[in-house]
């Protein structure tokens, strides 16, 4: 059994039931945010299913100088705090700097350490300090056990609720394979497990100076991973993928989020019973 962390009024871990994390890679625009957080609150409703939602303000991981990377902190938050206004979600975002951590923490619920800094001690150290949930994504270069002594590194700068998040690792060039054993290895070490099923079928700059991806594969992999027993999942979605400005091509389409929320409920409830 894992511990409990609580991001507003969302239990994960502990034997509660599975959370979904959701929304677009992110920010384009209000009017796409606002559309996919009604969506993602009225299925969860619909389905009884918890929902955190998910967007970024900044993507500063970007292969090229010319691909999209967000509205930027200021008008970013104000979207995020409208997000947490009119749906009452709790809303999860991710930090790049110790210099943006402050702001973002004045409006979110939870802080996102990305897969590609989990080493970023300074990082860590300013996420920590703030008191809020933290999800700490594994990095493609790390085995699933190192992410103890990430874990460990929060925790000693007072950080006392932490999700991990299994996002593929590298298997050569454009490409991530996940390994279940990764999502068993890091729950024994007593923290709720994440999967992140769209970034897991990312190809890393297997595209034309970007990211590109399998996401016919989002649903299978994401019905293993519960399968599996983990606590939540994490999900980016857009309402029009094909024209998305960021991650469009490992991204579940906004009207193919029911049909999961369907299939895992169904195999969480199996696992439960059995």
């Amino acid at each position: 059994m894992t511990r409990v962390v609580q991001i507003g009024d969302v239990r994960i871990g502990g034997g509660n039931p599975l959370v979904l994390i959701a929304g677009p890679c992110v920010i384009e625009t209000e009017e796409i945010t606002l559309r996919t957080a009604e969506m993602v609150k009225k299925l969860g409703e619909t389905h009884n299913l918890p929902v955190i939602f998910k967007s970024s303000y900044l993507k500063a991981n970007r292969l090229s100088v010319n691909s999209y990377s967000g509205p930027g902190l200021k008008k970013g938050l104000e979207i995020l705090s409208k997000v947490k206004r009119e749906f009452e979600l709790p809303v999860l975002t991710d930090v790049h700097t110790p210099g943006e951590v402050g702001a973002a923490a004045e409006v979110v619920d939870a802080l996102q350490i990305p897969a590609f800094l989990c080493r970023q001690t300074d990082l860590i150290k300013a996420a920590a300090e703030t008191g809020l949930p933290l999800n700490l994504k594994k990095g493609q270069f790390l085995a699933p056990e190192d992410m103890k002594f990430i874990a460990e590194k929060a925790e000693s700068f007072g950080s006392k609720n932490i999700l991990l998040t299994e996002r593929g690792t590298t298997f050569g060039y454009h490409n991530l394979v996940v390994d279940m054993r990764s999502l068993l290895i890091m729950r024994s070490l007593g923290y709720p497990v994440v999967f992140d099923a769209t970034h897991s079928l990312q190809l890393p700059g297997g595209g034309e100076a970007s990211s590109a991806g399998q996401p016919q594969f989002v649903i299978p992999m994401s019905r293993a991973a519960v399968a599996c027993g983990v606590d939540a999942l994490f999900v980016e979605t857009h309402p029009d993928v094909e024209r998305a400005l960021c991650d469009k091509d490992s991204m579940l389409p906004l009207d193919r989020l029911e049909q999961l929320i369907i299939d895992v409920k169904k195999i969480e409830n199996s696992v439960r019973s059995a």
